[in-house]
């Protein structure tokens, strides 16, 4: 319970605010410096964690208690809760599906049906209707992503590449389909009708897809030199065929998920779900790996199957055919394989909350309004906004609701109608999200697809095009949509809106 009642509590002072933050930004910049790639596994948990020890203790300076301070915390954490329950299920969910023959099957399949130079292009595009069809990047990621790396790996392509492919698909789908989460809340918390708020997104959204999609495939025209031969590409495959008993029936689980995703079930049941399937299907269709991941013959055949299963759901499927290249393929998943990213969560969740419970965020955007004249310098603080919430909050959804929550009423008072503000959430919150290391977004795509945030970073090309392309539409005035009579009558938030917001929170 929070123990403010007694004290008075002083507003934080620019210098409060400013001071924790930039402290932990410097220091992530310097664990990327000292640690590279490797910073999310250690240096960037114990920034946070300091990061919001120190925030903790500006808020007691202003008069809040440790017991406050405890509160924010646990209030940040009990956000990412369900983001770590959905990233244990994944890694479960990867274990059995290479255990049960699905992953196996969708690479066999892959290197068949998909010409090599046209493979990052091809990604993108598959990533992005079936995120269209079922609204979630995660999904995408943690099903079609994992095949598509596979893919790429046996095609002797680029595994950065492929997930910056991947990722810039699924939040191209995400952040159209109506089915997505942010895709609603961000007209919400906007005021904004939903479908109205996706044809404004359109002009963003839709050339940045495009110039994603020239730029992938010019990049896999360029690494044609580099791709697996056809003897090495049947030579995988024979080495599926002899280790997996591959077939289209093991595609099922994939199709039963999708179909789960599509018809709007919770994500961590769904996952649970499409686990339990592929532990089913090793079982019935793989035996003999089961039983050899379990250990062989010391146990009878029952419980062998049983143990095995078991190992994959929690510590993954390891390969030990002898061959490096084919055993890192497909030595993955296992929910112990999300520990890290999940250490990282809770440290990124720890100091945002800490951050947003004792409005020190706010505070510093109350400063950056001052210096915003025109229309066009309110869009682009708000865009920097959101960038700047998923840098120092670490989660998605703060991103999109704090600075809807706080220029709502400047974009109406400037004359500017609420579709600049919901557009500009998505450009921003929504598209960033997967780019930082330690956001709750960018931990789950690498931790799922194996590949360092740093490393897709570049490639992650629609999202990088659609946040610069936001910034110039902004700075030219293009489709700046002024305010409505009918918009300017109703300025109050609507049931709806503030029942998403609550939800999301």
């Amino acid at each position: 319970m929070s123990d403010t009642r007694s004290r008075e509590v002083r507003a934080p002072s620019f210098l409060d605010a400013l001071m924790p933050v930039a402290v932990v930004v410097a220091m992530l910049v310097l664990a990327v410096v000292l640690f590279g790639a490797d910073a999310s596994w250690g240096p960037n948990q114990v920034v946070l964690l300091l990061g919001a020890l120190l925030a903790g203790l500006v808020g007691m300076k202003n008069g809040y208690g440790w017991q406050d301070i405890e509160d924010a915390i646990n209030h940040g954490i009990q956000i990412s809760l369900g983001a770590i329950l959905i990233l244990l299920a994944v890694g479960a969910m990867i274990g059995t599906w290479i255990l049960g023959g699905v992953v196996p099957s969708m690479i066999y399949y892959g290197l068949d049906v998909i010409a090599p130079q046209y493979f990052y292009a091809s990604a993108c595009l598959l990533c992005a209707v079936v995120a269209l069809s079922v609204g979630s990047s995660w999904t995408v990621a943690g099903t079609l992503g994992i095949g598509l790396i596979g893919i790429a790996d046996g095609l002797g392509l680029s595994s950065a590449v492929s997930a910056g492919a991947v990722i810039s698909g699924a939040y191209f789908g995400d952040k159209l389909s109506p089915l997505s989460d942010t895709t609603n809340l961000a007209p919400a918390a906007a005021g904004v009708e939903l479908f109205e708020h996706i044809r404004h997104m359109l002009w963003t959204t839709v050339p940045s897809l495009v110039i994603a999609l020239v730029a992938f495939w010019v990049l896999g025209l360029q690494a044609e030199a580099g791709q697996a031969t056809p003897e090495q590409v049947l030579a995988l495959q024979g080495r599926l065929n002899e280790s997996y008993a591959i077939g289209p029936h093991l595609l099922i689980p994939l199709a039963v998920l999708l179909v789960m995703a599509v018809r709007r079930w919770p994500a961590f049941p769904t996952i649970v779900i499409g686990a339990l399937m592929g532990a089913v299907f090793a079982v019935i269709f793989q035996p003999e790996a089961v039983v050899s991941l379990a250990g062989g013959a010391d146990l009878a055949t029952p419980m062998a199957l049983l143990k095995g299963v078991w190992m994959a759901l929690f510590d993954g499927y390891v390969a030990n055919t002898g061959n490096a290249v084919f055993d890192d393929l497909l030595s993955k998943g296992g929910m112990a394989s999300m520990l890290n990213t999940v250490w990282l969560i809770l440290s990124a969740m720890a100091f945002g909350g800490v951050i947003e419970r004792l409005g020190l965020l706010e505070r510093l955007v109350r400063g950056m309004l001052g210096v915003t004249k025109s229309a066009g310098a309110l869009i682009i603080t708000t865009l920097g906004t959101g960038l700047s919430s998923n840098i120092i909050t670490g989660d998605q959804y703060i991103s999109v609701i704090l600075p809807g929550r706080m220029y709502r009423a400047e974009f109406r008072r400037r004359g500017l109608a609420p579709v600049n503000l919901s557009r500009s959430l998505e450009d921003s919150g929504t598209i960033t999200s997967p780019l930082i290391p330690w956001n709750s977004c960018g931990a789950y795509m690498a931790a799922t697809l194996g590949v360092a945030t740093l490393s897709y970073l570049p490639f992650a090309i629609f999202n990088l095009v659609n946040f610069g392309l936001a910034i110039v539409y902004a700075m030219v005035g293009f489709k700046v949509v002024p305010l409505s009579a009918a918009e300017a009558e109703d300025s109050e938030p609507t049931p709806m809106a503030e029942s998403l917001v609550s939800e999301a929170r």
